[in-house]
């Protein structure tokens, strides 16, 4: 049986459509179940059962032996939450739990981690986990991720406390596509683009509040969700090399691109308006991310990824368009 946390949500779900697609249908998912919004990114899915998160620990005790792989996926993602308990009960105590029951029953691991942990790139974007203690995120959220990998880091370097037979975490970036209808504000660009356009026919982007950046130029590594979920069942199925990975196109790319492909996706002209960044996030937003990919690639990841525009039609024109989900 493959568990999957974080079930009802964006990654989560794509990750459900992409087993489903290769006839995996053994599948337990785990999340609050509370929110109706979500229930478009399940209800028509091929999986076993589903279980509240509060309710998963207790489960897994006794279910322990059908369990064949963990998939965690679920956190607190909103990056402008300022409450550092939230973070720290659900990404940094709840995955603790996760991480020890893997190690107790033998259970391979696979967790999200994120690029928010790289804060103003004071050290790059590499993930060579010797840097991982020294890493200053810029936000609550980055921070409860970067907590959990030195966790992580200490369990695996201490032979008390030893480790899954294989885990991995993976750093995130800017990830964009289907089943993410549900996630407001933290949507991203592209969908809040699309409606916009839909409405207007103008795209807002923030403006640069840094003189080094021209408007629209401030620099991110998108992702497009389905090779996101490629890079998970292609460690699933190797299941070597644990460590933690970086996880974007290894590009970075502006936001002027990503809206000009959207237009482009619209058969539109572009028109783009610029906005002030709000205030609440303004201190806390990152202006460059570009994943370092070469240490995924040396273990045997050789998949082509979507380009950003690739990525872009496909999201805009067989899902957005359609009112679809994966």
């Amino acid at each position: 049986m493959i568990v999957i946390t974080g079930a009802a949500g964006f990654i989560g779900s794509c990750l459900i459509a992409r087993l489903n697609e290769e006839k995996n249908y053994h599948l337990m998912l785990v999340d609050d179940f509370s929110f109706e919004k979500k229930r478009r990114n399940y209800e028509s899915k091929r999986f076993l059962n589903t279980i509240d998160r509060n309710e998963f620990l207790a489960w897994w005790d006794l279910q322990h032996e059908s369990v064949d792989i963990v998939f965690h996926l679920g956190a607190r993602t909103d990056t402008t939450e300022p409450d550092e308990n939230i973070f720290n009960n659900l990404n940094v105590n709840y995955s603790q739990e996760i991480w020890k029951r893997c190690v107790k029953y033998n259970t391979p691991l696979i967790y999200a981690s994120s690029a928010a942990t790289y804060g103003a790139g004071e050290f790059g974007y590499d993930d060579d986990q010797k840097l991982i203690s020294k890493l200053k995120p810029l936000n609550p959220y980055g921070k409860s991720k970067n907590d959990f990998d030195n966790w992580v880091l200490r369990q695996t370097q201490d032979d008390i406390h030893g480790s899954p037979p294989f885990w991995c975490g993976l750093k995130f970036f800017n990830v964009f596509g289907p089943n993410e209808f549900h996630k407001g504000r933290m949507a991203s660009v592209v969908m809040h683009g699309y409606n916009q356009i839909q409405e207007s026919g103008t795209l807002k982007l923030f403006r640069s509040h840094k003189p080094e950046y021209e408007n629209g130029k401030q620099l991110r590594d998108f992702i497009y969700v389905k090779d996101v979920v490629d890079v998970m069942l292609w460690l699933m199925k190797e299941q070597k090399h644990s460590g933690i990975y970086n996880l974007g196109s290894g590009t970075a790319r502006s936001f002027s691109d990503l809206a000009n492909a959207t237009f482009a996706a619209m058969s539109l002209e572009p028109k783009i308006d610029f906005i002030d960044i709000p205030e609440d996030i303004r201190n806390w937003y990152q202006y460059f991310t570009e994943a370092k990919m070469e240490k995924l690639r040396s273990i045997g990841f050789s998949k082509k990824l979507y380009s950003l525009e690739e990525g872009v039609k496909d999201y805009v024109q067989n899902y957005l368009m359609l009112n679809k989900i994966w």
